[in-house]
């Protein structure tokens, strides 16, 4: 009898769980949508097209480049790739992102890290970076709402200060 109560509770609450769990969520679409965008991204930068560069990002997003404080909106953002993609361009600079990135999409929020190859008009290697990328579905389209990336190479040598004057200590009064 008891072994029957067990059995019939376990059923139960196994009935329970199973009529609470969510269905599971076919996220395919909107991870290939995710990493169609690095695609997006490259070529816009390698073309100095910095309208495209920007329109990937959501107008409250926040990128963190290396060497900078954090930009906070799609002005700040504009102004940064202003600078940063025409010169990209004119060097010749192109990335390519590795396939094998990781996303994540839960409801309407996504991430996505991975590494990108940095390479000069010749296609020379001339850096490798990682980063981290959460974006926001609105209105049907992903966008990014924090981006942050960082080199492998090792950070420049610091420059050797001057050697700073110590205090003036007036001479004794000779006599």
């Amino acid at each position: 009898m008891i072994a029957f109560m067990r059995w019939t509770m376990l059923t139960a609450s196994i009935a329970v769980l199973a009529a609470c769990a969510k269905p599971a969520t076919d996220t395919t679409a909107d991870e290939a949508a995710i990493r169609e965008m690095n695609t997006t991204f490259a070529k816009a930068y390698a073309a100095g097209d910095v309208a495209g560069v920007v329109s990937l990002y959501r107008d409250d997003a926040v990128l963190s480049p290396p060497g900078t404080p954090a930009l906070r909106g799609r002005a700040a953002i504009r102004e940064y790739f202003l600078k940063e993609v025409p010169a990209a361009a004119a060097a010749g600079m192109s990335a390519a992102f590795a396939a094998d990135s990781d996303v994540g999409v839960v409801g309407d929020l996504a991430w996505e890290s991975g590494s990108v190859s940095i390479s000069d008009k010749s296609g020379a290697l001339i850096d490798r970076a990682k980063y981290l990328t959460v974006f926001r579905k609105t209105e049907g389209r992903w966008l990014m709402l924090r981006d942050i990336y960082n080199s492998d190479n090792p950070p420049a040598a610091a420059a050797t200060p001057a050697a700073a004057p110590g205090p003036t200590v007036p001479k004794a009064p000779t006599g």
